[in-house]
């Protein structure tokens, strides 16, 4: 009888097959920031650690290759697709593909619209717009004011755009703050922000006290165009994503400040979330977002504000940047 129990034993273990491997596609925006290239790098590290493996493309700023893209990662027959999208209003189709081969979708911190997506990982955005305009407020409470908003095709933009709106409109309502140009920069990138705000001087003979910037990128751009002028360090400015070099700039003075993600947070869970859909578990969620079809299971990280006082206490206790590397001299 031993022997017929192992035997069936024995059998069985044949027949089972091994546990398969998560297979992840995580398809980027841009690589060409700084930004992507942290979550990228923490998203593998903790996915691989998990068992999963990883493949990863770059969009480099362009919807059409990004659709190209995600339909490659359906080729190589991924258990899970990880998007941070160009473009979050033209997905549909696409995802409609990669849902109809069983494929389960997280959206990364950028919402995608109007799509089948099963889970959408991110800050409170609408909030990261209000730290900025608060921070703005406090250091210029007055005066002439120009919004510098992100990507039009971003959905987080315009999430960032509300969140400080919130906190701008009853000052423009009651004449404290003059808005004197609202334009939004395509791509994120600092070259058009740069030329949006050497126009934005010229119109207003740089009469500026305040530029809204939506993330460090634009405020990059905008700084150089500033200190052409000799107005770096006395127009306040925003940011986003505490990049290096905006950690310098708020050191040395020209950039009032940034908002902080911690990303090691967001890129480990979002690969723990993704090898969780690779398993067709259903992951944690702390909010629920309706992306145009459905309410969409998501889970909302808090933001942090840096500025010139608590550098140290955040993206350095964190070792997000070493000190060293803030600091040079």
């Amino acid at each position: 009888m031993k022997k017929i129990i192992m035997l069936c034993a024995l059998i069985i273990g044949f027949a089972t097959p091994a546990f398969a491997q998560v297979k992840i596609g995580m398809v980027i925006d841009d690589l060409r920031l700084e930004r992507w290239q942290k979550d990228r790098d923490m998203f593998v590290d903790r996915a691989e650690e998990l068992g999963a493996k990883v493949y990863v493309q770059s969009a480099n700023g362009n919807e059409q290759t990004q659709i190209s893209q995600v339909e490659n990662m359906i080729s190589r027959g991924v258990d899970v697709l990880v998007i941070i999208p160009t473009n979050g209003e033209v997905l549909s189709n696409v995802i409609k593909e990669a849902k109809r081969d069983g494929i389960n979708v997280l959206a990364y911190d950028r919402l995608i619209n109007n799509a089948e997506i099963d889970f959408y990982l991110s800050f409170d955005n609408e909030k990261v717009g209000e730290l900025q305009a608060k921070a703005l407020v406090e250091a210029q409470p007055t005066g002439n004011y120009f919004l510098m908003g992100g990507s039009p095709t971003d959905n987080n933009a315009k999430l960032f755009r509300q969140g400080q709106m919130n906190v701008l409109q009853p000052k423009i309502d009651s004449g404290d703050i003059k808005v004197v140009g609202d334009q939004w920069v395509d791509y994120w990138l600092a070259e058009n922000a740069l030329k949006i705000m050497e126009n934005a001087l010229t119109a207003n003979q740089n009469e500026i006290d305040v530029v809204v910037a939506s993330n460090d990128a634009t405020a990059g751009g905008a700084i150089q165009a500033l200190d052409a002028q000799g107005l770096a360090g006395k127009v306040a400015i925003s940011g986003q994503d505490a990049d290096l070099a905006a950690i310098r700039r708020i050191v040395d003075g020209t950039q009032t400040m940034t908002i902080y993600k911690p990303i090691s947070t967001l890129a480990t869970r979002a690969a723990e979330i993704a090898v969780e859909l690779g398993e067709d578990q259903a992951p944690t969620s702390n909010f629920s977002i309706n992306n145009g079809i459905k309410d969409v299971p998501s889970f909302l990280l808090e933001p942090i504000p840096v500025n010139r006082t608590n550098v140290k206490t955040t993206v350095i206790a964190d070792k997000f940047h070493k000190e060293s590397d803030v600091y040079t001299q």
